[in-house]
Formats: structure tokens, C-alpha cells, sequence
């Protein structure tokens, strides 16, 4: 199946009548190399982490771009098994998204069930939480509850958890 593209993720949104916010930049790779660009975008930022677990299931957890996420912890705060980083070619063949450029919208490619989207509750309850729009040389703002309302259409059953911090 191809993946969709920015275009389909638009026609999505306008589908839905979701209000966003849409700012081209430079490439970003990395919280670091963002923070100049998040200082001009107003809204809660992001960082996404794409999992496995020990039982071979993926996940894709959206927390605030600051969180050092407890990785040790995380598998009790979701509800699975210990879990390493996912592998980028399965991130480009579930999510049709290279690393640098990860966001709860790529689950616009996934089938359901392949994939598990975690938002933290912060982000859920977010105002205004800043993502990329399937590439790293752009940001869009939507509401937390819009974002959940967007995987939802695509047949996700997003999950919303207090993901652990470390110390």
C-alpha cells in the first residue's frame, strides 16, 4: 500500500474541519537543533520515541520535547513488556517516516492495530501541541483532542498515559 503524504494528511484535516497552524524551517534532526525554531512556534513541543516491545509490538510515544522519558519505567505506565528502540526500516514500512522526522500524524500509514500511539497527558490535554507534518521542514499546531480525533479516523485507538520521567 503507498503511504500517504502531507497532501493526504491535509485533505484529512480539512475533512475533519481541524484548525492548525502550519511554519516551514529548516531540517530538524533533534530537540537540540530545534529549540531555536519552538521559541518563534507558540504551543506545547514535542519529541516521539518509536518502540518495541519484548513481545514484538510497536509504539509510538509523544511526550513533551524536554521529557527525558524513564524507559525503564515506561512498560508499566503503557501495559507492555521491556522495550528497545524501534529499528528505522520499520519505521519507514509502518510509518512511511524516516528518523528526524517522527510524529503521531505518521500513524496516517499504519493499519490499525499495528501500532500503538501513546500521547502524554499533557499533550492530550494540550491547548495547542506543535508536530511535524510527516517531514522535519515543518511544524503544525493542533489541539491535543484534535490529534487524538485524527488517529481515531484513521482507526487507531490512541492511548493517553503519564509517561514516567527520570529523576
Amino acid at each position: 500500500m503507498a503511504h500517504r503524504n502531507e497532501a493526504g494528511l491535509r485533505e484529512d484535516l480539512d475533512a475533519l474541519a481541524i484548525p492548525f497552524e502550519h511554519h516551514e524551517h529548516q531540517a530538524v534532526f533533534t530537540v537540540e537543533e530545534s529549540r531555536d525554531i519552538k521559541a518563534a512556534i507558540p504551543g506545547e513541543h514535542t519529541k516521539n520515541l518509536f518502540l518495541k516491545d519484548a513481545g514484538g509490538e510497536f509504539w509510538l510515544v509523544t511526550v513533551p520535547a524536554e521529557m527525558r522519558v524513564n524507559l525503564k519505567a515506561l512498560p508499566q505506565a503503557i501495559g507492555c513488556k521491556r522495550v528497545n528502540f524501534g529499528k528505522p526500516h520499520d519505521m519507514e514500512r509502518l510509518l512511511g517516516l524516516t528518523p528526524g522526522s517522527v510524529t503521531p500524524l505518521g500513524a496516517i500509514n499504519a493499519g490499525p492495530g499495528s501500532i500503538t500511539v501513546v500521547l502524554d497527558r499533557s499533550l492530550a490535554e494540550a491547548e495547542r501541541m506543535n508536530v511535524h507534518p510527516l517531514r522535519n521542514t515543518a511544524t503544525i499546531g493542533l489541539s491535543g483532542a484534535d490529534t487524538l480525533r485524527l488517529l481515531e479516523h484513521w482507526g487507531h485507538a490512541p492511548m493517553i498515559a503519564d509517561i514516567p520521567a527520570q529523576d
